[in-house]
């Protein structure tokens, strides 16, 4: 099997099982062998169609403008002003 026939099986698997989950009232409830159906149903076959895709993430950051911040400067120590102002102690 493919990695094209594993994907469109798997598109398969989550088109039917949104379907069943919302069509069917059955499908919505708890089970004593398989537990929360959704999960079987739509959740089981989405987590693994996203791990063949290979994991992407979202790209919902939003573009914000950059703030132009001043540089900063470096914090000269109280001892060491002294000696640049030629105030040294003999």
């Amino acid at each position: 099997m493919t990695r094209e026939d594993l994907d469109r099986l798997l598109r398969h698997l989550v088109t039917l099982g949104a379907l069943a989950v919302l069509l069917i009232p059955a499908a919505r409830g708890h089970g004593e062998w398989l537990g929360w159906r959704p999960l079987w149903l739509l959740g089981m076959p989405l987590a693994a169609w996203w791990s063949l895709r290979g994991c992407p993430l979202p790209a919902w950051r939003l573009r914000l403008p950059r703030r132009r911040r001043a540089q900063a400067r470096r914090c000269v120590p109280r001892a060491r002003r002294f000696c640049a102002a030629g105030l040294r102690r003999a």
